[in-house]
């Protein structure tokens, strides 16, 4: 089973906001399978950073609205 990414998303909501936008129509609006944007929006794969403003682009929102990273724990300097 593959690791989950620490990259959170509000695709989910997002595209319930936006008229209930499917995955198929997101995907088809950025270029990739309705596939990657399920293992995206699922947290099981980090899209790349072109991906990932194409994304907030459709949704005419900041690339942190759609993406939360969480803060490294005490002593992980990464």
């Amino acid at each position: 089973m593959a690791k989950r990414t620490r990259v959170t998303n509000s695709i989910r909501s997002l595209r319930f906001a936006s008229g209930e936008m499917t995955q198929a129509d997101l995907a088809e609006r950025i270029g990739v399978t309705r596939q990657t944007v399920i293992a995206i929006e699922q947290g099981r794969y980090s899209p790349s950073l072109e991906v990932a403003f194409q994304i907030a682009r459709v949704f005419g929102t900041p690339l942190e609205e759609v993406f939360q990273y969480p803060d490294a724990p005490d002593g992980d300097h990464a």
